[in-house]
Order: C-alpha cells, then structure tokens, then sequence
C-alpha cells in the first residue's frame, strides 16, 4: 500500500530522494522538539476520518468497511500512505476508520473501532519500523518524527507483524490487508540486518491474509470490491501487486520459481540467485508471477500492479485531504515529519536512477508517473489560501526531483528493459532526456500570487542534467529554485565503489561541478553544492576511503554527519553486504563489515576532528599513505606531537587486527573508534 512520497525515509534513493527526505524530517524533529506548537487553524473534526466510536455516530456509520491500523500518528496529508489509500477507498464508496499507533501490548486497543465488515489494513507506517527505531549502529534512536510531540516508543520493533498478529488475537475470521514500505519490502524471504539472518516472508510470520506491495492504489480497490462482491480472502489470488500464501499449488500458474527458504538459508548464495530473479520481474508488463517454497506453503508475488496514468495520479492528490495532523495531537505537539511537507507537493513517483542501495524499484517501480500541470497548481493554490503559508513552497518533486517523464515512451506499453538501466553504467542509447516540462511547470508555479520562492529539494539527478544539452533548467534552478546551496548524491568518488553503487563516474559529477559553478557565474550568483557521501558501502575498502577524504580536502567539505551504509531490505547492496556477491553479476565483492574499519572509513571523511585523528591516523598506515600525514598542504592530519624523528609516523601498537585482539583480552566490549 502506498506510503505517500516519503517512502520509508530510507537510505534507499536514486538520488538524494527519500534518503534526504528522511534527513529532513529528522532534523525539522530535532528542532521542532523543543519548539511551542503553531496552531493550524480552525480545521474541524468532520474533515478527518472517523478515529472514535464519536467520530463514527457523528457520521451516521454503525460499522465501517474497513479500518487501516498504523505506525504513525493519523495525518490527512498526501505524504503520508494511510491517508492516500483511505481517502482512495473513501472515494470509491467505502468506509474507513483509522487506529493509529495502538498500544500493542493490549488486544483491546484494536477493537475501538469495532469488527469491520471488509477487512483490517495494516501498515508500520511512512517509515521502516526497524530504520525508524535504529541507526545504522544498533543503537536506539531518541526520537520518532511521525509520532507526536517527536517522542519515541510509541509503535513496536517490526511494526506490521505485531500489529497483524494483535488484530489476529481478537479477530479470528477478518481478513487482513498488510502494506506500506516495511510489508513490501519483506514480501518475500529477506536478509534483516538487525539479527543478522535471512528472514522468512511476512505473510509466514504474521496473520495477514495478503500483503498489497508497492504503491497500491489499484491493488486495494480491487481488494475492496472482490470483497464487497463476498469473495473469501482465501481466494482472492489474481490481483496485481499482492502476495499471498497457499498450498493450492496446482492452482498457481505461469510462474517462475525462487529457491526455497530451506535453500536460503543453507547458502547465502542462493539470496543473490533469488534477488537477481526479482530484480528481472518488477516490471508490471513483463514481470512474471514468482513463487517461494516453504515445505508445502508456497509465497505466491503476483506481478505488480499497472502504474497510474496522468489522470490517476491528479485524481489522488485531487481527493478531500484534511492537509494536517488530527486535532488531537494538538496539545501534544502536533507531528514534526508534516512540517517539513506540509507545503511541499508531490509532482511524481518511481525512479529510473537505478542506485544499488535504493529500494524505489521494488516499492515504487522504475516508470515515472506524473501529475498534470493543473493539478500541481490547483494544489499550490490551496496553499496559499492556508492561514500558515508564508510564501514558500519547499519542494517540487518525488523521489528524484528532475525525472519529470518517462524514460523512455515504450516503457508505458512494453515496460522497463529487465536486464539493463536507464543510466547505469552508460545511459541507454533510448533515454529520452528533457527538463522542458519541469522547467515549464516551476515558472508557473512561481506566478502565481502569493508564492515567494518555490525551492527544489527533493534530489536533483546530476547525470541527467548533464545529459541534457539545453541549459534552461540548471539556468532556471540557480536563479530561482536554491537558497544558497544545491544538495547532490554523487556517493563516493571511487569509481570501483560508485560501480558497486550504481551511480555515474566520478568524471561526471566533475563535470556537473563545473556545469553549476558556471551557470553560478553566469547569473551572478555565488551558491555552493553540498554532496551527500556513503561510507563503509559494499566495495568499499579503506583505500577507497582515502581517496575519497583526498577528495573532501581538496573541496574544502567537512561534513558533519557520516551516512554510513545501512543494509535495509530488498536492495543490491544489502543483498552484496548478505552474501559477499553483487547479484547483477554474481561475482564477489568485497564487504566491509569489521566495526573498526568502518570507524575508520567514516572517520576518513571527518579528518579534521580532533577526536579522530588516532582512527585517521591509524587508516592512513595500514593503506601505506603515511604521505597524507604531515604539515603540507595535501595532508590530511599532523603527526602526533612530541614524536621523535627517528620513530617515523608507526601507530603506537602493530595493526588494527592486533590491537583489536588485545582489547578483547582485555574485557572490554567493541572496538577502538566503534560508534564514535
């Protein structure tokens, strides 16, 4: 089921993307936290879906169709997919109860709603319970931007199984619908980082009848209606974009079959196998039905569902949205993940970009989808009519700002290629590239009375710019559309690792650099790129890191927060860190793993702290590069003060490995430089 724009807010975008949404939303919660709530205005209840047995008689409903039971508090916002898929549901007909973040250690919290008379819809929420919990080091995370007030605890670890496994407690017979980002991601067996092991597909763990995957808003109409008509949950198998278990296996046909999960875990090898026949059936018009064995169950993944058409996608965002939290989060704080989009629109969906670490293929697919010029606007001019709008639009886009087409026309009859990239790791001769419409829909959106500054912040794909051989978007872009900085995703500048990563050559974010401080000059403006960088990414060895802090030096960057490489489900890096094989080509690749040499690759990228020289340091010996170690202007750090000429630059103790040993001897738990 649809999870709006913001996907799962995770490190899993083709440019900056949901990956930089997510860092957004984490930092408006940061500085929100502390902050007195602004009020709304005066948004009455009526306007939000029934969340009481109140709300219910207020409408005149005795028992609803359906009740979408979430992760996130309720916002009536089009970022967010509870809202997209009920409100879908609302306009065809059907009624719909919402039951956000219930208490999950009490069966009853499921019932205040009643039994529904269709069924139950099951989301963790915009984000992956387990990336919403963790950092990337295991630790807990203090906050929680969709709950409200920013305060965390308030939804469980693997969110929509417990939740799914609650509501079956109390409701033997209702047939329940699982979506959103953690389900779609987990529909078939998947490597969890978390425990470190191969997990089994939701639907074997957890009391959902079907898992609806992707965006889902076709999906969940057909299931409301088969439904409606009073067709069993157990037979409703031939819907597009869902999954569902039987033991019917004569009745399956057409399919491909995946290596079974007693294969899985008896060779890692066999994910990268399974994964590799995925990656080739994500297409709705060639993708095949895929089928995964457990014993005598079988995990059917219908093909996905057809993509929206223009029309479609104006008619969601077209729908009665309330555009805000429930009045009830109002003394608590209100939500912090809606400040960031609360003035934002939504222009398109899916992502052509093919990054490894991106999970935008299996969730929102690789056809761009787009709304028309006129919805867009009649969307920005509701904003302005809104008592808190000042004038500024922040953001125009999806998961990558400037795919504002298809890439190619047959992609919307005979689908995306299975076995090649758009722009990976040459763009393909068919790539259709062009910024007019884009450039045409921002000019508009900038006259219309009322807006001050329309901002371009959901990820600007600089391959493609550079492709495109007209200048008036990038013209268009630095005159208008930045404040300051642009923020990029070239990732790293190992052309080794970016192949891992999926991304363009580094030569090509060069010339991008050059492109964008020119365009700069040219209309006398003086704004900067901040690039986003990975560290610790599969193929990435501390070699590779030193290059890449050689590259930070002599771009004068010192970022403040490392993203190190954070394994989520269904992706190719995650599946290269599971198995030690890239499964584009099934051959081996490097993956660092040790904690301490990761504290040194990401230490390498934060060179100048004073509190990482040692881990710096020690990197710099074990590559051989004790010439980045002194008072030249190529240096990365000092040597140590008080060292004696005759000692050289040698670490105090031979090599990390040993070093490492020492302090396991000694009692003491991780290594040197871990979780810094």
């Amino acid at each position: 089921m649809n999870d709006g724009k913001s996907g799962d807010g995770q490190r899993h975008t083709g440019g900056p993307g949901a990956a930089s949404l997510k860092r957004r939303v984490e930092e408006t919660a940061s500085r929100h936290a502390s902050r007195a709530h602004v009020p709304q205005g005066d948004i009455p209840r009526e306007r939000f879906l029934p969340v009481s047995r109140a709300d219910m008689e207020a409408r005149g409903i005795r028992q609803l169709d359906f009740v979408y039971v979430t992760g996130d508090a309720y916002v009536d916002h089009p970022s967010f997919g509870a809202a997209i898929i009920s409100r879908v549901l609302e306009a065809h007909g059907y009624s719909v109860g919402i039951i956000a973040q219930p208490d999950w250690k009490n069966p009853e919290s499921v019932t205040v709603l009643g039994r529904p008379r269709l069924g139950f819809l099951v989301s963790a929420g915009n984000m992956d319970s387990m990336v919403n919990h963790y950092t990337v080091f295991k630790k807990r995370r203090h906050e929680d931007a969709y709950t409200p007030g920013g305060v965390s605890g308030k939804r469980p670890d693997r969110a929509c199984m417990v939740y799914c496994n609650l509501i079956r407690s109390v409701f033997r017979d209702v047939p329940i619908i699982a979506g959103g980002i953690e389900a779609s991601l987990r529909r078939l067996a998947h490597y969890d980082y978390w425990e470190n092991k191969i997990r089994r597909s939701l639907l074997m763990d957890c009391g959902a009848d079907l898992i609806s995957y992707g965006m889902g808003e076709h999906s969940i109409v057909e299931i409301a209606d088969a439904l409606d008509s009073g067709l069993d949950i157990s037979n409703i198998t031939f819907i597009a974009g869902t999954c569902y278990k039987t033991k019917r296996q004569e009745d399956v046909v057409d399919y491909l079959m995946l290596p079974s999960y007693e294969e899985l875990q008896a060779d890692r090898l066999n994910l990268a196998k399974s994964f590799r026949i995925q990656m080739q059936n994500t297409d709705p018009f060639n993708g095949m039905r895929l089928v995964e064995p457990y014993g005598t169950v079988w995990v059917v993944q219908n093909p996905p569902a057809k993509p929206l058409t223009q029309q479609e996608m104006d008619d969601v965002y077209a729908l009665p949205y309330a555009g805000t939290y429930h009045p009830d989060y109002i003394s608590e704080g209100g939500i912090p993940a809606l400040e960031e989009v609360r003035f934002s629109i939504i222009s398109n969906r899916g992502c052509f970009g093919g990054c490894s670490f991106c999970a935008l293929t299996f969730h929102q697919g690789r056809i761009v989808q787009t709304r028309s010029d006129e919805s867009i606007l009649a969307e920005a001019e509701r904003m302005t009519k809104d008592p808190l709008f000042k004038g500024y639009i922040h953001d125009v886009g999806g998961p990558t700002a400037n795919f504002h087409q298809p890439s190619c026309r047959k992609q919307l009859t005979k689908g995306v290629c299975p076995n090649r990239e758009c722009l990976w790791p040459e763009p393909c001769r068919n790539l259709e590239v062009s910024h007019v419409a884009y450039t045409n829909l921002l000019k508009k959106l900038r006259a219309i009375p009322g807006v001050r500054k329309v901002f371009v912040r959901s990820g600007v794909r600089f391959d493609y710019v550079c492709l495109d051989k007209n200048d008036d978007f990038l013209r268009e872009l630095v005159s208008y559309h930045i404040s300051g900085q642009l923020k990029v995703a070239p990732e790293h500048v190992s052309e080794r690792v970016l192949y891992m990563m999926g991304k363009p050559k580094n030569s090509v974010y060069r010339q991008f650099v050059q492109r964008y401080y020119r365009m700069n000059q040219s209309c006398h403006m003086n704004q900067f790129l901040v690039p986003y960088m990975i560290s610790s990414h599969p193929g990435s060895t501390l070699q590779d890191a030193v290059e890449l802090a050689e590259y930070l030096r002599d771009i004068h960057h010192q970022p403040e927060q490392v993203q190190d490489f954070y394994p989520t489900p269904s992706t190719v890096s995650t599946i290269m860190y599971a198995t030690g094989i890239d499964p584009r080509t099934m051959k081996p690749v490097y993956v660092p793993k040790d904690p301490h040499e990761k504290a040194m690759q990401r230490a390498l990228m934060q060179y100048k702290n004073p509190k990482l020289h040692s881990l710096v340091e020690e990197a710099l010996h074990l590559t051989g590069r004790e010439d980045l170690i002194g008072y030249g202007p190529k240096c990365l750090i000092r040597p140590e003060p008080g060292r004696r000429p005759d000692q050289g630059n040698k670490p105090a103790s031979a090599g990390w490995k040993t070093r490492r040993t020492e302090d396991k001897d000694r009692g003491r738990k991780g290594y040197r430089g871990q979780g810094r």
